[in-house]
């Protein structure tokens, strides 16, 4: 099915959800059940092979056509059963709470259970992510009453006062309430079972497992598609529900100070805490030092951008959870604003004070052990820049390379480093450097933005490559600065730059279409890198075992012939397709190359052989032993 026809069958179920909320779900259910039926009719089949073949052969009927359906009714009925019945799923990645150990929170749980008139909660665990959740598990395979687990984030109850956590917890709650999370519950376990019929006779060949795999196609997104507005309209009503429990303000204020925090903790604390590993080889446990971050206000200019990237988020159908804008809107029908106060306090007092200082602790152990071999390769790499650093300035050398660089590694080891006058001094030299200029703009603080625009209208100007970046960047400034009243200078700028975005954003279409479309080994360069950047490439390899050798090479498009596009081709041993995706998203994610970089696993002799007969020669090979 095509992207539009599914955003056109969600829309259609919206409408439909929104004009009769019990008619559209009832339309789910029947719908549903033909998912289901189609995995019993399967069984029932496999079952009618197995009579027909095996009444023929205890007959007599020794043909070997009566054996191989025979064979082929065992493994239909064999993937039908396990479709049909569910695996228990694993327990969350977390620590298991009981009422002894945290009596005040269960207390409130039990509270919170009254109110909302939900079901009990059989299990709690206290997990490490910055989230509140609770999760249905089938019971015996699906047959028994949904076990009900919920999952209470430490960072959360260090962010939250109780009583916007209890906003939180109430939403979750509205997710069980009456017969809404059963017959949830059941859509999910329905899905649960065709798509593992699905997966099952995804590679096999008989008649069967091809009528399956065609149903199936024609079913799966249609079946995305009606639940869609189904799942979203359960998470405002599960708003709603908590907005009558405690009120809209307080609901509101902890959705938007869970995201405000959230942010934080991703761009400020997350970046911090590994700029640890400078000076500690081991690692250190984050949350103690979380705890202390969570319990000050968020600084207000961060708040204040922080909420913005959020008003600019839009509700789309890769998630059915609608963004905050839309959330509190619903609630209100205002936009969100900042919290007048942060939370006073944190949750933390519901697990007492002796079991908490043990939880910390294990979850501060848990962190160590699960990052222990980033850990140590994050302290190799910021020793090598360190080393770099030194003999750069011990060099004395004032060349644009050198002060470029120097500025870079001032800033990988450590984001608050001041290194605006290194970028100033290649100005000095290259008025119209592209790097400087827009190293500058992110070094410059924000109450210089007259200069910091003056230097995007430059950087636009002058520079093909860097238009979106400029025109977006520039963007970004303007929304950020405060106005008083109507200001039209202001709104003109806006309108120039945004028309500029668009325009550009044109060309980078063009630019992705371009590097999609032309073939991988056509119009191949060296890479041209120095050979410090070549050392980076090749010390970041070697922790990345299944990588064997890997090419490095430069690519040439003319859309943007200035902008660097680099291909590292990576030998990666047995792993198949999806591995080998995965592998390559962590290498893109640690080489810091100056362009874009596309990560490709070799998995063709052929391509190696083009490589070589081109005169490239691997950058990186693993040593034996």
């Amino acid at each position: 099915m095509e992207q539009a026809d599914y955003v056109h069958l969600v829309r259609i179920s919206e409408l439909a959800s929104a004009q009769n909320s019990r008619a559209y779900r009832r339309s789910v259910a029947w719908f549903a059940t033909l998912g289901y039926a189609w995995v019993l009719g399967c069984l029932a089949l496999a079952v009618g092979m197995l009579l027909w073949a095996g009444g023929q052969l205890l007959a007599g009927q020794r043909h070997f056509g009566w054996v191989m359906l025979v064979f082929g009714g065992l493994s239909l009925l064999w993937s039908s059963a396990r479709a049909l019945w569910l695996k228990k799923a694993a327990p969350p990645q977390g620590i298991a709470l009981h009422a002894a150990d945290a009596p005040a929170l269960f207390a409130l749980l039990e509270r919170m259970r009254r109110k909302t008139a939900g079901p009990r909660v059989d299990a709690v665990y206290l997990t490490d992510d910055f989230n509140a959740g609770v999760r249905q598990v089938p019971r015996w395979g699906g047959l028994g009453r949904p076990r009900n687990e919920l999952s209470l984030g430490l960072p959360l109850l260090m962010a939250l006062n109780q009583k916007r956590l209890l906003a939180i917890l109430a939403h979750e709650w509205g997710h069980l309430r009456g017969g809404h999370g059963q017959f949830g519950a059941w859509v999910y376990r329905t899905r649960l079972s065709w798509s593992r019929l699905y997966d099952n006779l995804e590679d096999n060949d008989g008649l069967v497992s091809y009528a399956t795999q065609r149903f199936l196609h024609w079913y799966f997104p249609r079946f995305l598609a009606k639940t869609f507005a189904m799942a979203r309209q359960d998470e405002y009503e599960a708003d709603r529900l908590a907005a009558r429990l405690l009120g809209p303000a307080v609901v509101v204020d902890a959705l938007v100070e869970m995201e405000v925090r959230e942010q934080w903790l991703a761009e400020k604390f997350w970046a911090q805490h590994w700029q640890l590993a400078r000076h500690q080889a081991l690692p250190v446990g984050p949350y103690h030092a979380m705890r202390q971050g969570l319990a000050q206000p968020v600084p207000p200019a961060f708040a204040a951008q922080a909420l913005k990237h959020c008003l600019a988020r839009r509700s789309d159908f890769e998630d059915t959870h609608p963004v905050l804008k839309d959330r509190v809107e619903a609630l209100t029908e205002q936009r969100p604003q900042l919290p007048g106060q942060w939370s006073d306090g944190s949750a933390l007092a519901l697990l007492g004070a002796a079991p908490l200082k043990q939880w910390l602790a294990a979850l501060d152990q848990q962190w160590c052990q699960a990052n222990a071999s980033a850990w140590h390769a994050h302290h190799a790499r910021l020793a090598r820049y360190a080393s770099r650093l030194e003999h750069l300035q011990g060099a004395g050398e004032a060349s644009v390379d050198a002060l470029l660089q120097r500025a870079q590694l001032l800033r990988r080891l450590d984001a608050r480093a001041q290194v605006a006058p290194l970028y100033q001094a290649v100005l000095r030299q290259e008025p119209s450097h592209a790097k400087a200029l827009a190293g500058l703009v992110e070094a410059l603080p924000q109450r210089m933005d007259d200069v910091r625009l003056t230097l995007l209208e430059r950087l636009f100007t002058q520079h093909l490559d860097y238009r979106w970046w400029a025109a977006h960047r520039a963007v970004a400034v303007l929304q950020a600065r405060p106005s008083q009243g109507v200001d039209d200078e202001k709104i003109q700028a806006l309108q120039r730059w945004r028309q500029r975005l668009k325009e550009a954003s044109a060309l980078e279409d063009r630019f992705n279409e371009a590097l999609l479309q032309t073939p991988l080994l056509e119009d191949l360069q060296p890479h041209g890198l120095q050979a410090w950047d070549v050392a980076e490439v090749q010390a970041e390899l070697r922790n990345f075992r299944p990588v064997t050798r890997a090419w490095l090479v430069r690519k040439h498009l003319e859309s943007l012939p200035n902008r660097p596009v680099f291909l590292l081709l990576a030998d990666m041993g047995n792993l198949d397709e999806a591995e080998g995706d995965a592998l390559g998203a962590q290498i893109d994610d640690v080489l810091n190359l100056p362009g874009r970089l596309c990560v490709v696993q070799l998995q063709q002799a052929e391509t190696r052989e083009e490589l070589q007969r081109q005169g490239f020669a691997p950058v990186y090979l693993r040593a034996l032993g």
